[in-house]
């Protein structure tokens, strides 16, 4: 791919106004994507002064690269100016748009150039998760002769999109949304740079900060909000000089609501339903009314959103608030029946419901007890007096010998064991002392008292729900 491709600064054979014409036909944000390594904003720990890859680009030693990062981060940008700090030829495609064919075909043809002439291929792959994991396989074997040094770019988590064998071949480096002081900055430039707007319009400094707070530390968000704000201005005929400037109230009015970053199938759906959970567990109710909201705002199913407040019901307060489990199960039942928009109140209600409820994990701990109990293996016989006897031959065989109907005794219980004599006094259920536990934790004090006396008066250590002794 030929490098002038991506350098700003050539020049064409027509006229400055051609130029200019030409220039406006491109987005902003690729007018503006920087030709230098010194143009770049954000990321000062790979492409600082010391900056890793800027020292890889700098000596011309690029091994296979992952980028990982949101959009907007720069980088397509890092992977373009490789076109600009190395010998190597560059070629560039996207994962949407080319298959396992043709790369094979690209690749065999770096080998060949590179055994014929020593030259070098760069291949730049991006949205590398798109493809499959047959695409990425055939990848590996050109990338581990060094036939080909690859660039893939990803949006989403390596770990869960890219395989491990191609992750195990190549460096990941990781890009943060840029903050809003370098989204600023990009702002500034793109106001006065002649491959931008060129001085054609001009922005009070609450209305620049106003659209580097929209943009999520997109960098082409940013852009293309600020060629929006642009285009309206001058069709308003405002923003001409400095003292008819377009504030944020304009910006506002041009750009309308911009919808809250939000990705269901990707890591801000994972993240995001973290933060959540998280928020409500740490009884955060303003965290989890902002999480909740976010993920509704951007588009994610209520009812996938219910189904993990039903959950946390009992994972995180379980018995501390009985309620709980019946305000989720409610909210479920509301977005089920109304919909969006309405069903999002109901869905606010039980979160604020759950953040503000006692916590306990009692119940989930206890069930992962038990649950590990039966994993190991060694799972006894139902004891015989628990069984049922509804045949002849099962009474012969002792089944329900022993039986006492607890209800019909003075105390409401009856003095047997429930539980196999080899586990006979394990406890996995401990409650809390939070909220409804702690009454709980009260009338299980009084059943072990009760359990405990009885064996006293007996004399049986193996009566009731105490420990079997030796």
């Amino acid at each position: 791919m030929d490098n002038n491709l991506f350098d700003n600064n050539s020049t064409t054979n027509g006229t400055p106004d051609d130029d200019r014409a030409r220039l406006g036909q491109t987005p902003l944000a690729d007018r503006m994507r920087p030709t230098d390594l010194s143009e770049v904003v954000g990321q000062p720990d790979l492409v600082g002064e010391r900056g890793p890859l800027r020292l890889l680009l700098q000596a011309d030693s690029l091994p296979s690269l992952l980028l990982w990062g949101p959009p907007g981060c720069g980088k397509t940008t890092l992977a373009r100016l490789v076109a600009g700090h190395t010998a190597a030829r560059f070629l560039e495609y996207s994962a949407v748009a080319v298959g396992t064919k043709e790369l094979k075909a690209v690749m065999a043809d770096a080998q060949r150039l590179k055994r014929a002439t020593g030259t070098r291929t760069i291949l730049f792959l991006d949205e590398i998760h798109r493809f499959n994991k047959a695409q990425q396989d055939a990848l590996l074997p050109w990338v581990e002769r060094g036939d080909v040094t690859l660039i893939g770019a990803t949006t989403e988590n390596p770990s869960f999109e890219v395989n491990s064998a191609l992750i195990s071949r190549t460096r990941l480096f990781v890009l943060s949304p840029l903050k809003p002081a370098d989204v600023r900055q990009l702002l500034v430039r793109s106001l006065t740079d002649e491959r931008g707007l060129d001085g054609d319009v001009h922005l009070t400094d609450d209305a620049l900060d106003l659209l580097a707070e929209m943009s999520e530390g997109d960098a082409r968000a940013a852009l293309g909000q600020l060629e929006t704000v642009a285009m309206a201005a001058k069709a308003d005929g405002t923003g001409d000089s400095t003292e008819t400037a377009v504030d944020a109230e304009k910006v506002a009015e041009y750009i309308q609501t911009r919808a809250a970053r939000y990705d269901k199938g990707g890591d801000e759906h994972f993240n995001i339903i973290s933060a959540l959970h998280k928020s409500m567990r740490n009884s955060d109710v303003n965290a989890a009314l902002y999480w909740l909201t976010r993920m509704l705002e951007g588009g994610e199913d209520p009812l996938y959103i219910a189904r993990r407040v039903v959950r946390f019901a009992s994972e995180d307060i379980g018995l501390a608030e009985p309620g709980a489990l019946r305000q989720a199960l409610d909210a479920r039942d509301a977005v089920h029946f109304l919909g969006m928009p309405e069903g999002a109140l109901a869905l606010a209600q039980a979160v604020v419901f759950m953040a503000l409820s006692p916590k306990s994990n009692a119940l989930y701990k206890g069930y992962k007890m038990a649950s590990g109990e039966v994993a190991r293996g060694h799972n006894p016989p139902v004891p015989l007096h628990l069984r049922n006897a509804p045949t002849k031959l099962m009474k012969t065989l002792g089944h329900g010998d022993g039986y006492v109907y607890a209800p019909d005794t003075a105390d409401g219980m009856a003095a047997m064991s429930c539980l196999p004599d080899t586990l006979r006094g394990t406890s996995y259920y401990e409650p809390g002392r939070r909220g409804f536990e702690a009454e709980l934790a009260e009338r299980m004090t009084k059943i072990q008292r009760w359990h405990q006396r009885r064996q006293e008066q007996t004399g049986d250590p193996t009566d009731g729900n105490s420990p079997q002794e030796d």
